[in-house]
């Protein structure tokens, strides 16, 4: 049943740090490659480098929602509503609920 997610190449969830300046400061992030290779997609489809992509989704959110505690998450979260289609729609993500198997 999990076949096509058991047997992907392990080089897409492999941790992957880059360096970028958010903020005006240097920083590092470490996110799997896989995402990675989502958020320079979405940077290029915006018209920017991934450095200035991350900078102006980092300043936005800051902006919306006076803090970003956990940077790293809101990338893969981002990734998700990217790749579902809700940002070329400008929609909101919706809201997912996790339901425990009996």
């Amino acid at each position: 049943m999990c076949e096509v997610f058991a047997g992907q190449d392990p080089q897409r969830y492999r941790p992957v740090n880059r360096s970028v300046r958010i903020g005006g400061h240097s920083t590092s992030i470490q996110i799997e490659a896989a995402f990675w290779d989502l958020i320079d997609e979405m940077s290029a489809s915006q018209g920017m480098s991934t450095s200035r992509f991350l900078s102006t989704l980092y300043d936005e959110a800051l902006e919306i929602n006076g803090s970003v505690p956990n940077f790293a998450s809101l990338l893969r979260t981002s990734c998700l509503i990217y790749i579902m289609g809700g940002a070329a729609k400008g929609e909101q993500p919706r809201e997912f609920h996790i339901v425990a198997a009996e």
